[in-house]
């Protein structure tokens, strides 16, 4: 009994003192000391809010680092598949167009059979007798090849078939010092006899002392001895060696074909060199 008396007189007690402030604060005796509480809570409550700011935009910043760093990743994928993908684009583009020339060459030269054939595997090797000069390509005897057939490309002369294997066979260079070659000048019908080097350039010799050479002429395959077709070019005389008491002059020759670019050849099928076994049968 006495327990319960006690709880209504707090009650009473505080629900005087809730009436007394309210009071007090509709006739404004109280804000003095709210303006006194509100400067002290003030700056806590800024700084609370500054922290809870900085934090929220420290965990969005974080957030948008591991999104940036993904997209960038992703990005740099895509750069590296592009660039992949380019690169195959060009390289059949080049290819493209090295074939249409060589279609084009096609259809100028009528008159021959080829066989297409690409290069896999340039070779210069040295021999017991010097340097040689050739290359594989990939058709052999399964394509009806044969030795001594002429190999070219839209620009010229590249050389001949010396070895057929059953899918590839070996060309030696108009370069190789062991190639020789029936040839005569566009420009004055001189004739001469181009040959290889051991340093893998082209000498025309031969020339009679009194044609006239000039740099710059066009030298083509003359069919003389049976080893090659007439008229296929060979290259371009870039110097003259003539000396009065000598019985012939000589040229230096760049050919028309760029060796160390060479990918794909036409071969000459239905061409095949004159044997003089044959010839006297």
């Amino acid at each position: 009994m006495g327990r319960k008396r006690g709880d209504w007189q707090w009650f009473a007690i505080l629900l005087t003192i809730s009436l007394v402030g309210l009071a007090l604060h509709q006739a404004g005796y109280v804000n003095p000391v709210e303006d006194v509480a509100l400067r002290i809570i003030t700056p806590f409550q800024k700084g609370a809010s500054f922290i809870y700011s900085l934090t929220r935009d420290s965990i969005e910043t974080i957030r948008e680092l591991q999104d940036l760093k993904r997209e960038n990743e992703e990005l740099r994928h895509e750069v590296e598949r592009l660039t992949v993908e380019n690169v195959r684009l060009k390289e059949l583009e080049a290819e493209n167009r090295t074939l249409r020339r060589m279609l084009n060459f096609v259809e100028a030269n009528p008159g021959y059979d080829y066989k297409a054939a690409q290069v896999i595997g340039r070779v210069i090797a040295r021999d017991p007798s010097g340097f040689t000069h050739y290359f594989l390509i990939d058709a052999g005897r399964k394509d009806g090849l044969a030795p001594g057939m002429p190999v070219v490309t839209e620009r010229g002369l590249v050389g001949r078939i010396s070895d057929v294997y059953h899918n590839a066979s070996r060309v030696l260079l108009i370069t190789d010092p062991s190639s020789s070659i029936g040839a005569f000048l566009q420009s004055s019908r001189a004739t001469g006899m181009v040959e290889g080097t051991v340093e893998g350039v082209l000498k025309m010799r031969f020339i009679p002392l009194d044609a006239p050479v000039s740099v710059g002429d066009v030298v083509l395959t003359s069919g003389l001895g049976g080893l090659l077709p007439r008229g296929l070019v060979i290259g371009q005389v870039i110097e003259i060696d003539k000396k009065d008491y000598a019985l012939f002059q000589e040229a230096r020759l760049q050919p028309t074909v760029d060796f160390n670019q060479l990918e794909f050849v036409l071969v000459i099928t239905n061409f095949r060199p004159f044997s003089l076994e044959e010839g006297g049968e």
